[in-house]
């Protein structure tokens, strides 16, 4: 096993720049996630390690080797894609080993490979099934299971739980996560889902228009992300953003009924604007004769939302455990923690530390 080094990787298509410089280190055995948006370039740049797609300039290091311009096979790496691309005219036991048979491996050591993947993947019992037979969870843990038995050095996932529904994807996740455990390799994973990027990383990119905003770990994007894309993307649901001025030293906050909150970070000159982000867990509301308007709230069992509208116009939502919520057209108070307060400039979006 490898880990991967990109150093000032783009990639063109004719004049039009898509990948903008990257700088990446990922460490042997990392599982790593690329989020961000549609069109952010994260699955280019996972094709680009793959070598599925030509590297303009910069290089690209799977181990001690330079392999920006070898073609894929020669690269150990295997890929999932999204769709599982699997023979439906094969059994699950020989769709695994396919790869292993065209390149010539003895069927002794086909069937010890395939037979330890199955194992690891639990899927002993539907080996002699065809992909008809099996369940979008368990075709999708075949396609894994054919990466595994080529030993690669990195594993690659484009999106490979995007066409699963909801409970199925929480069961792949937890698949992957294990898998990741018990054999240890290189992982890169591509999503546009943050939840899915939090529950699995060990080191989040994130991803914009070809551009990496911020590298870390799941938790440290959330607590302490570098500007307002960041903080917006990592989390869910997602942080609030409210129009606050420096007034005094402090940031007053229209939307909260001209509240002035305090900080110790360095705000700029007295009466430019900034934004004021809020995670919707670190709010509470107490209802209140005048206030801030409930629009929708909404009771999950464990967890509760209620969207609220300020007198600015600007959207609040504030996550809570309390079975009982205020009911809509309710006014309410908002109070939040000040030491969980994060503050951006207004013109950059950069984080105000």
């Amino acid at each position: 096993m490898s880990g991967v080094e990109l150093t000032n990787v783009v990639k063109k298509y004719g004049q039009t720049q898509v990948i903008h410089g990257v700088d990446l280190k990922i460490e042997d055995g990392e599982f790593c996630v690329f989020v961000g948006p549609s069109g952010c370039g994260k699955s280019t740049l996972l094709r680009m390690v793959a070598g599925l797609e030509e590297t303009t300039g910069g290089q690209i290091d799977i181990g001690a080797r330079d392999v920006t311009h070898m073609d894929p096979a020669e690269r150990g790496i295997a890929m999932v894609f999204q769709t599982y691309a699997l023979y439906p005219h094969m059994t699950v036991e020989e769709n695994m080993g396919f790869g292993l048979k065209m390149n010539g491996v003895p069927k002794d050591e086909i069937k010890r490979k395939v037979g330890e993947a199955s194992e690891i993947l639990k899927l002993d019992e539907y080996l002699t099934r065809k992909p008809k037979a099996l369940s979008g969870g368990q075709r999708q843990r075949v396609a894994i299971g054919r990466a595994i038995v080529r030993g690669p050095e990195v594993f690659l996932f484009d999106e490979p739980l995007s066409n699963l529904d909801a409970e199925l994807r929480v069961d792949m996740r937890v698949e992957i996560a294990r898998l990741h455990s018990e054999i240890g390799a290189t992982m890169i994973y591509v999503t546009h889902d943050q939840v899915e990027a939090m529950t699995l990383a060990d080191k989040i990119v994130v991803l914009r228009a070809g551009h990496i905003e911020q590298v870390g770990a799941p938790m440290d994007l959330f607590r302490d992300p570098d500007n307002k894309f960041v903080a917006g993307f990592i989390g869910s649901p997602s942080m609030n953003f409210l129009n606050g001025v420096v007034d005094g030293g402090k940031v007053r906050v229209p939307a909260l009924d001209g509240e002035v909150i305090e900080t110790t970070v360095s705000l700029p000159a007295e009466g430019t604007q900034v934004l004021v982000g809020l995670r919707p867990q670190h709010l509470t509301v107490s209802e209140a004769e005048s206030g801030i308007k409930v629009d929708l709230a909404e009771q999950l069992g464990g967890v509760s939302y209620e969207y609220l509208t300020a007198s600015t116009g600007e959207r609040i939502i504030v996550e809570s455990k309390e079975e009982e919520v205020l009911p809509k057209g309710s006014t309410v108070k908002v109070a939040y923690q000040p030491e969980k307060v994060l503050f951006f400039d207004a013109k950059t979006e950069q984080r105000i530390r």
